[in-house]
């Protein structure tokens, strides 16, 4: 720089004398401002006569000086240009860059405006860095023996992962809630008493109401409603009974909600062979509140005792509930009486030396003297601030807390967000990488009790936080096994699901996931329903952000069997992995990782918006048919569905005009870029219905919540009253959904 200041004064130096020593009238010539006669010909516009040979001589020399001045800025600039890394990906020949404008049928990546990476760049450092190794050096750090929520483990890790934040320079910051928790009460141990057997179970349930019940013993299955059906069928009295049920296929919530609906009066969940291969002494851990957050303090977050208390989720049971071990219940089972299975029912457990059989016949006492704990829930963040929109994030989230060492439950998925923490900060100091948009990883704690940490945090910014938050992607349980992977998410990121499975790599074969997944029926066999248990499921129910969770698991398992239980360990996983706990980690941080980066990156936001209009159709149609057939039988009456279809058609084509914006607005203005990913960010929360209460009904989306509002309800529901005001709150919804995504106001017109 200093040789171009030298050159450039001495250039000046040069000019400024050359036009001070020639004479005037040469000078006049050479700008040809006579004509042949020697008078004063027509100047150009913009050009004056000249009054004397010094001001003639002061304007063309600073002419002249300016076009010197024009020069050297151009020279600068294109040398500076030139000077900065040009990091394009070669082609398959071996050339530049590609420049066709679809990649697997949708707008190929561009970076940012100063990115100095392009897409596959991003992909191969992240997975270069991700790597087994790795692993095995982060798993270790995070591997506690004791970690339950509020406990000193939980506080330690807590301020770890602080700790780790602040080194990466990511601005951590802490959410704190005071919460009461249950456990048991160590004056008054919690008892099962059936005849002159006396069990004191260590495990328990977690919201199960303190009391007394005394009732006839009746074995139930899992108590789904099919298999109550089927005691109902054999005359077997459900109502005032204490239900005997394995655990497995349904929440412990869901179970017991079942169970009080057709009048029982207690609950005993245990874990039988069939299922759950491990010690028959085994205690099991879990909660039984049919929602998620503090349960006291439903629709809004818990601040040190809020004023509201004592407000109850509706989601409490109303009966007690407790675990007992498989040895407890081979004891209840052997003498329960009744009459006697076949050999081919679903009843039928694992369980040695004894003949199943419905009981109903002896009864059985259960004592529940859980008691309350004020406890409090840090949840710790970190961010890495995007380079263009900066107040738009992407999500990543793990749990920390477990009942106990948690390997599985807690261990990898903070491991995983830990290892992505520090690799992205390391491309954005290192390897130029400049996401547009900010990514946050979070540290939830009370995950256990309901995702109670990450629900009271989205309470908090009810109504902020759906403008903020594009997607959530949930890093809980992302190792659970060796043989399959499985996915819940909302269809706007099946696209961005495929894409990335495409990406990484089979932990243990050649071949990509998309490959190991069955390619054309990858769907089928990759999605599943996101569940009210699922640690991703208040994000999209309750705040309608677009959200993920992910899992490698055993082939034709539903779960993890060591959930809930003490024997969730390193051994455990590392036997149901055959030994690739880190390997399969390396993957799942790399799908996680690509996946948070791809939204971060591109300058429209990518969604699949095929497949977000395919279930919409496939649910409104499902109300549709239901009514017709109602209608037709003359169970309901006065029901008009054209303003129902007119809503449908309104949504698709609404978001058919967002599948066009996306492919033709100009990704380098930035202007136009921002208005199209606020129409697409409008998406998912459009479905929350705005007529419910988030503290009678928290998760009011119109597909993905529960209750009578939703769509599923509508198609099912034997109640005609209520299903004539969930109609008309539901047609409205849509068609309150099809204007937020129209764009402006003023382009959305009423559709006859």
């Amino acid at each position: 720089m200093d040789g171009i200041s030298s050159a450039f004064e001495r250039v000046t130096h040069w000019c400024s004398s050359r036009f001070t020593q020639r004479p005037a009238a040469t000078r006049l010539h050479d700008f040809n401002l006579t004509d042949d006669s020697g008078e004063d010909a027509d100047l150009p516009e913009g050009f004056h006569r000249l009054q004397s040979p010094d001001r003639s001589r002061c304007k063309i020399f600073l002419l002249l000086l300016g076009l010197l001045v024009m020069f050297v800025i151009g020279f600068l600039v294109g040398e500076a240009s030139h000077s900065q890394p040009q990091d394009k990906p070669k082609d398959s020949k071996g050339g530049g860059a590609h420049q066709e404008d679809t990649e697997d049928g949708v707008p190929k990546l561009r970076p940012a405006p100063d990115t100095q990476l392009f897409w596959n760049n991003i992909s191969q450092i992240l997975k270069q860095q991700l790597t087994s190794k790795a692993f095995d050096e982060t798993l270790p750090d995070f591997d506690l023996p004791k970690r339950s929520t509020g406990s000193e483990g939980d506080v330690q890790l807590g301020n770890r992962i602080f700790e780790r934040f602040q080194k990466l320079h990511m601005d951590p910051w802490s959410h704190t809630h005071s919460v009461l928790l249950p456990e048991p009460d160590s004056q008054r141990p919690n008892r099962v008493v059936f005849g002159s057997t006396v069990f004191e179970p260590i495990g328990y349930l977690a919201y199960s109401p303190a009391g007394q019940v005394e009732g006839r013993l009746v074995y139930g299955n899992y108590g789904r409603l099919q298999d109550l059906d089927i005691l109902q069928n054999n005359n077997i009295e459900v109502n005032g009974s204490v239900l005997l049920l394995r655990t497995g296929k349904i929440s412990f919530a869901e179970q017991l909600d079942n169970a009080a609906t057709r009048g029982a009066s207690a609950v005993l969940i245990y874990p039988d062979t069939k299922d759950y291969n491990y010690n028959m002494n085994t205690p099991l851990y879990g909660h039984v509140h049919l929602g998620l957050g503090d349960p006291y303090s439903p629709g809004f977050p818990s601040f040190y005792h809020s004023q509201l208390r004592p407000t109850r989720s509706s989601g409490l049971p109303k009966i007690p509930a407790q675990t007992i071990t498989a040895s407890n219940a081979t004891i209840l089972l052997q003498n329960i009486g009744g009459p006697i299975l076949s050999t081919n029912s679903s009843f039928i457990g694992g369980l040695k030396s004894v003949i199943y059989r419905l009981g109903g016949q002896k009864n059985v006492t259960v004592e529940v003297n859980n008691i309350l704990v004020t406890k409090v829930v840090r949840n710790v963040f970190g961010v890495i601030k995007g380079f263009v929109d900066s107040d738009r994030a992407v999500v990543l989230g793990a749990q920390r807390d477990a009942w106990g060492k948690g390997y599985s439950k807690a261990t990898v998925g903070t491991s995983v967000l830990m290892q992505l923490a520090k690799v992205v900060r390391e491309m954005v100091d290192k390897d130029h990488f400049r996401p547009r948009r900010s990514l946050v990883f979070a540290s939830w704690s009370a995950g256990e009790y309901g995702n109670i940490g990450a629900t009271e945090w989205l309470e908090s910014y009810m109504s902020s936080v759906d403008r903020s938050v594009f997607t959530y992607i949930s890093l809980d349980g992302v190792v659970m096994g060796l043989g399959t992977f499985v996915a819940s998410a909302s269809p706007l990121l099946y696209g961005l699901l495929e894409r990335t499975m495409k990406e990484v790599q089979d932990p243990f074969d050649g071949g990509s996931l998309y490959d190991m997944m069955g390619k054309s029926d990858w769907v089928a066999n990759v999605m599943r329903p996101m569940l009210l248990d699922d640690p991703a499921y208040p994000f999209l129910a309750f705040s309608g952000i677009p959200s993920v969770s992910f899992r490698f698991i055993s082939k034709n398992a539903e779960s993890y069997t060591y959930y809930g239980t003490n024997l969730d360990s390193r051994d455990h996983l590392n036997y149901n992995t055959n030994q690739g706990t880190s390997k399969m980690a390396a993957r799942a941080a790399q799908m996680a990782g690509l996946m948070a980066l791809r939204l971060t990156y591109s300058q429209v936001l990518e969604v699949d918006t095929s497949h977000f209009s395919s279930v919409v159709s496939a649910a409104v149609r499902r109300v549709y048919k239901r009514i017709l057939s109602l209608t037709k039988l003359g169970t309901l009456k006065d029901v008009d569905l054209t303003w129902l279809s007119e809503g449908l058609g309104s949504c698709i084509r609404a978001a058919g005009s967002i599948t066009t914006a996306i492919a033709n607005t100009d990704r380098d203005n930035h202007e136009a870029c921002r208005i199209l990913n606020d129409r697409i960010m409008r998406m998912e929360p459009a479905f929350i219905s705005s007529y419910l209460s988030p503290m009678e009904t928290p998760f009011r989306h119109l597909l993905w919540g529960r209750g009578t509002h939703t769509l599923a309800s509508m198609a099912e529901t034997s109640d005609m009253e209520q299903l004539h005001i969930q109609l008309a709150l539901a047609t409205s919804t849509l068609h309150r959904c099809a204007s937020a995504m129209a764009g402006d106001i003023w382009d959305v017109t009423e559709q006859n």
